[in-house]
């Protein structure tokens, strides 16, 4: 329980009766990590209204400067609101103790169990390096394994419970598309934040309003590998991908964006997401004689499977080249894929050798704290996904209401390991460049290698 000194709580109530009829607003500040309230700090109500208060942006940054500087974080965030005696809020006072509650709701087991270790990873590495603490709450995390990640029940169960029972503020993770699917009206019914770190079906964002995507969109990521491909002189190419949402918009965006280029679709295939046999699959496309197979997997051991049967097949030989996006040679998966990925070219918005400080950065900690693992593309998105939350706290003052955080969020912009990255605030997607990089052998190490780029792409499959 948090408790602050009568000398304290009588400064707070000797502003709030200065400020009187308007609502005083402020807050103390304590030493980083410690939860102690030390520092009084009154601040302007930019509002100077009876009834709600506002800070002022200009010396609510000044304060977070200072703070910085000093070690300090903010431990009690106070108002008054009363029409006749002004007092402090002891709501607030106790708000202020409250660990904030994330739900994520991940794979941790089975065939999807990367998708949860990486995002995790991200999301530890943020608060390694930034702390467990925002605006006065500390940061909780409540992991739930969704295995397989392709059930949706199962994921919707979990959510009601982390919402019933673990009275969870946000609900975060969703490493595949029917995870986000299912959920998305819970968060509507129970109004909460949905942070959605991997899932990709451009509709997820549209089920909820209180939904933000940090990760990407398959058409995002799409669309630039089909252009790239039609101004290289591939002409004719066969598409197979996953039967399933990601899968499905894939193989609808880059038809749109490849035959709008004047190139030709000489033949199409949807495949199980689990255990299918590519034999017969693969068979056809030889068959078709393409300059390239566009492709699209969720990564795991079905991309293993399928780039072995590619090889056995003869289709490099008959001269088909692979363009995918990046989700084939994810860099968790890319050493298990061996060499024969050299030369695969494709399209994606995260890659481990990303040119950057900031990547340089995050690379460097991510092989300190797990060096027997890869960085790669969703545990960025982890990474991304608690800067956002954090981020959104400290604009709200440590407040979680979903309308509050998702009109904080809306527009928000930041340096990502990937590129700059931006909240859409007519859609809640993520902007941010994707890059067509080839799969090449660096020092003796499988890399994907950027070699152009296409900055601030929105997601196509939305108006």
């Amino acid at each position: 329980m948090l408790t602050i000194t009568e000398a304290l709580r009588a400064k707070i109530v000797a502003h709030a009766r200065a400020d009187h009829p308007d609502e005083a607003c402020g807050m103390i500040a304590g030493p980083a990590g410690s939860d102690r309230p030390e520092r009084f700090i009154p601040m302007t109500n930019a509002a100077r209204s009876p009834t709600f208060y506002e800070y002022d942006s200009t010396e609510q940054f000044q304060l977070y400067k200072e703070m910085q500087e000093r070690d300090e974080d903010p431990v009690v965030i106070y108002h008054s609101h009363t029409a006749t005696e002004a007092y402090p809020s002891r709501t607030d006072i106790a708000l202020a103790a409250e660990p904030v509650k994330i739900g994520l709701v991940l794979p941790m087991s089975g065939p999807f169990a990367s998708y949860g270790k990486q995002i995790e990873h991200g999301i530890r590495l943020y608060l390694a390096a930034h702390g467990d603490t925002v605006a006065g709450r500390k940061i909780e995390l409540i992991i739930r394994d969704d295995n397989p990640g392709t059930a949706g029940d199962v994921s919707k169960r979990l959510a009601q419970e982390l919402v019933v029972k673990d009275n969870v503020d946000v609900l975060a993770g969703f490493g595949l598309t029917p995870a986000a699917l299912a959920v998305a009206p819970l968060a509507t019914e129970a109004k909460k934040p949905m942070v959605v770190m991997n899932a990709a079906t451009s509709v997820i964002t549209a089920r909820s309003p209180y939904v933000i995507r940090v990760s990407h969109t398959l058409p995002q990521d799409t669309a630039p590998i089909a252009a790239w491909a039609a101004k290289n002189k591939l002409k004719r190419v066969y598409t197979l991908v996953a039967d399933f949402g990601p899968g499905q918009d894939a193989e609808a965006q880059f038809k749109k964006t490849f035959t709008s280029a004047g190139g030709e679709i000489v033949g199409e295939v949807r495949v199980p997401v689990r255990n299918p046999d590519f034999a017969p699959f693969l068979q056809r496309v030889r068959d078709a004689r393409p300059d390239a197979l566009f492709l699209f997997l969720p990564p795991g051991a079905e991309t293993i499977s399928f780039i072995k049967s590619f090889a056995e097949r003869g289709l490099p030989q008959a001269g088909v080249r692979i363009i995918a996006t990046g989700d084939l040679t994810d860099e968790d998966i890319l050493d298990a894929l061996g060499e024969s990925t050299v030369g695969i070219t494709t399209s994606f918005h995260y890659s481990q050798v990303h040119n950057s400080s900031e990547n340089a950065a995050y690379t460097a900690a991510y092989a300190k704290a797990y060096p027997k693992d890869r960085p790669n593309f969703m545990s960025v998105a982890g990474y991304d996904g608690m800067q956002l939350i954090a981020e959104v706290l400290k604009k709200t003052g440590g407040n979680a209401d979903a309308d509050k955080f998702v009109e904080a969020a809306k527009g928000m912009s930041w340096m990502s390991p990937r590129g700059r990255v931006t909240i859409d605030p007519a859609t809640r997607d993520i902007v941010q460049t994707v890059y067509i990089r080839k799969v090449e052998l660096i020092g003796g190490k499988l890399q994907n290698v950027e070699f152009e780029s296409t900055p601030d792409v929105r997601d196509p499959g939305k108006p």
